[in-house]
């Protein structure tokens, strides 16, 4: 990349059409590159250039670069607009797909029977090779057109690509059997060829290579085909997030009037109406009603989660009970599956280090290939091998080395592993997040929202001698009701959970400090601290006195209960351990990582925590400040260590961006969730351990897929070069090689959660 005198301010996506093969990503991105204030990155694979540029840079002067590279670009139409056909595929990508496939079925339907004619002796009737010359003919012009042409433009840029190597290869076969049929002796009724691998010294003159030339054009270009297709299903994940979202919207005008809308005209700050069945339209709070909400097609999540007025809704999920309004707080681009949707895409369109090495390959392979193909030719020449061996051994060198393989390795792979992950609910923000995951070995876990569900809880209740559960909880459930306080709605909801509907308390007061005071039932009842109940004259007896002191020892939050002047019981509320806690924690442990607790909670709190879900007392850092998470991750980075941070608050967002790894929970903030390399949709742990095993698992089969590209294209060269190699087994193994690298990413799609 060039050194850049003005730095880039500005960011555009630019959809690049032409392109045939990595080289062609190459040349883009270089030429982009050379212009000043400009940075791109070109990825073949998803056809896109992200592209950041200066002030006083117009996009149409990118878009004018791009052209005169010998490429197309234009800003590409945002997925809600983009027209479908029947089938519901965008119309750009079957316009794409339907002349490739056109000139593939003739290439196959052409090249099969010349390929047979030249491989069975006993086919070669007394006009054979005519006939072959007649079927050759549209599969070598028609059929390989788009490789002639993108030659011809790079030619004309002085740049040689993969499409130079296959429009020379089968060219050059074509136009020497043309040759031997008009000038030579392979015109001749009757003549006849045997089909070989090896090399055979023979007069030139009585050889055609039509099957290798149509033979070749078919096998690349089925390939081609392949490959596209395998792109739009890789990408399938995004256009699935794209598509959950409701299309029409019920919107509340003043007086009640109704209007049904396109989602695309609602505005911040609308009521809309969500009926029973119906997906909500988009991010917004609810106003009127109370339902069950599915949220599973967004966050995987199969439990419906109960919302009732002033809770926030996600846009896209469905609507399982009770009529709902809600008033729109995010519209378009800013909703949660807008946001899903553009981190998804930006994953795919970056590159990982692997992908720039393999980029930087291809840029120089090609004209190294060209020079070892007519080093070939003048070798065999020179040795006296005739015409017919040497021009075999150097179109064989064309066909073999052509690395569509290496410029699919990293993309497919990374396009793959990306869409599994949304469909899981695991967003990977960029390419070079797997390097990452590959190195941690510490993973910091924030206590609050993330190992615990952040609410506080009614864990316990304590009864003394007499007293049942249900008499407590139906009392103090019913004064903690009329409270606002977090601590007395977790004793209201969890009262309310045992024993249902709670009556209604009389002479409610609320005493500042202490608790809250009434009567309920006609029992004159006291709920809070233990200097409430003193100033009564009430003294808790000597079995819930302990209970008090164990409770608060462990970091709980003890509330005493009495009523007609008795203490009856001591209830414990505090911030509750999910349930999948302790078994995220084991599966860290499995894949190498070391947990550490780090929380602004007091130590005794924190070690309970750490006890109940199995991290070591060593590894418990407590009473923090929020500005100083930061220092704790820096100074574990400063002991050698590789450090992953989850988190979900605002307090979380600097460690998150500071550590080697930061894991966002989606059910957590804004700015925690912009912070994070890794977004976790749903607010469990498990997916953290889920999200690291994809991450490696996806960078692993990049390493594979490039070990197999570069392989092959080391080993297969000697083989051509030696002229082992019959031209048309070349193009065959060449294409099988592109096919093998995105049949090994698709098997991404089978990634499964949980060990």
């Amino acid at each position: 990349m060039s050194a850049h005198t003005v730095a880039p301010t500005e960011q555009v996506e630019l959809a690049i059409g032409g392109m045939t093969c990595a080289s062609c990503a190459a040349r883009i991105e270089k030429k982009l590159n050379r212009m000043d204030g400009v940075e791109a990155t070109v990825n073949y694979a998803t056809e896109k250039a992200k592209v950041a540029f200066a002030d006083g840079i117009e996009v149409a002067d990118l878009i004018a670069t791009v052209e005169a590279t010998g490429y197309t670009a234009h800003e590409p139409t945002p997925p809600a607009a983009a027209a479908q056909d029947a089938e519901g595929v965008p119309a750009a990508e079957a316009d794409e797909l339907r002349p490739l496939r056109q000139r593939l079925i003739t290439a196959v339907a052409l090249a099969l029977p010349v390929i047979a004619m030249a491989m069975v002796p006993a086919l070669q009737f007394e006009y054979w090779q005519w006939l072959s010359l007649t079927l050759a003919a549209p599969v070598v012009t028609y059929a390989a057109w788009p490789f002639h042409k993108a030659a011809f433009t790079n030619a004309r840029h002085g740049a040689a690509t993969m499409d130079t190597l296959i429009s020379v290869g089968t060219t050059a076969a074509f136009v020497w059997s043309l040759w031997a049929l008009f000038f030579g002796t392979a015109g001749e009724p009757g003549m006849t060829h045997p089909f070989e691998l090896t090399i055979a010294r023979s007069d030139g003159a009585g050889n055609i290579y039509l099957e290798a030339a149509a033979g070749v054009t078919a096998f690349i270009l089925a390939g081609r085909y392949f490959e596209a297709r395998s792109k739009r299903k890789a990408g399938a994940a995004l256009k699935a997030l794209l598509e959950l979202g409701a299309k029409d919207v019920t919107v509340l005008h003043d007086g009640g009037h109704e209007q049904t809308i396109p989602v695309s005209e609602l505005k911040v700050g609308d009521r809309f109406l969500v009926r029973p069945g119906e997906k909500i339209a988009t991010d917004g709070i609810v106003v009127e009603g109370s339902s069950a909400v599915d949220a599973s097609m967004l966050t995987g999540e199969s439990v419906p989660v109960e919302v009732a007025t002033g809770d926030a809704v996600t846009g896209a999920t469905l609507n399982a009970g009770g009529r709902l309004v809600v008033e729109a707080t995010r519209v378009g681009a800013d909703t949660q599956l807008s946001r899903m949707a553009k981190l998804v895409e930006d994953a795919q369109n970056g590159k990982a280090a692997a992908q720039r090495l393999a980029d930087k390959i291809s840029a120089v392979f090609v004209p190294v290939v060209i020079a070892l193909a007519v080093a070939t030719l003048g070798f065999w020449l020179g040795n006296g091998s005739g015409w017919t061996a040497a021009f075999t051994a150097a179109v064989a060198v064309l066909i073999i080395a052509c690395p569509c393989a290496l410029g699919l390795a990293t993309p497919t792979a990374l396009m793959v592993g990306t869409g599994r992950g949304a469909q899981l609910g695991i967003l990977i923000k960029g390419p070079e997040v797997l390097e990452t995951t590959r190195k941690v070995d510490t993973i910091v876990l924030d206590k609050t929202g993330t190992v615990t569900t952040g609410k506080m809880t009614l864990l316990a209740t304590h009864t003394a001698d007499g007293v049942t559960e249900d008499d407590v909880l139906r009392l103090a459930g019913a004064l903690e009701h009329s409270s606002e306080h977090p601590i007395a709605q977790a004793v209201a909801a969890g009262a309310a959970e045992r024993v249902g509907k709670l009556p209604t308390p009389e002479d409610f007061a609320n005493i500042a400090g202490l608790g809250v005071q009434g009567v309920v039932d006609g029992h004159a009842v006291l709920v809070g601290r233990e200097a409430l109940l003193k100033e009564w004259e009430i003294h808790l007896p000597v079995g819930l006195a302990r209970t008090k002191a164990e409770a608060e020892a462990a970091g709980r939050t003890a509330i005493a209960v009495a009523w007609d002047g008795e203490a009856r019981a001591v209830l414990e509320v505090a911030d509750a351990v999910k349930d999948t806690s302790a078994d995220a924690i084991r599966r860290f442990r499995e894949l190498g990582l070391r947990p550490v607790l780090l929380t602004g909670d007091n130590e005794a709190v924190a070690r309970a925590v750490a006890a109940e879900v199995g991290i070591a007392p060593e590894d418990v850092i407590a009473e923090v400040l929020p500005q100083d998470k930061v220092d704790v991750v820096k100074r574990l980075q400063g002991e050698g260590r590789s450090v992953a941070m989850v988190g979900d608050g605002v307090n979380d967002a600097a460690a998150l961006a500071q550590a080697d790894l930061g894991l966002a929970m989606g059910t957590g903030t804004d700015a925690a969730i912009e912070a994070g390399d890794l977004t976790l949709v749903r607010g469990d742990l498990r997916s953290a351990a889920d999200a690291i095993r994809l991450s490696r698992k996806t960078l692993g089969t990049i390493r594979s897929n490039l070990f197999w590209a570069f392989a092959y294209n080391v080993a297969a060269l000697p083989l051509a070069a030696a002229g082992l190699l019959n031209p048309m087994i070349a193009g065959a193994a060449m294409a099988f090689s592109s096919v093998f690298v995105v049949g090994n990413s698709l098997r991404l799609r089978r990634f499964k959660p949980g060990f």
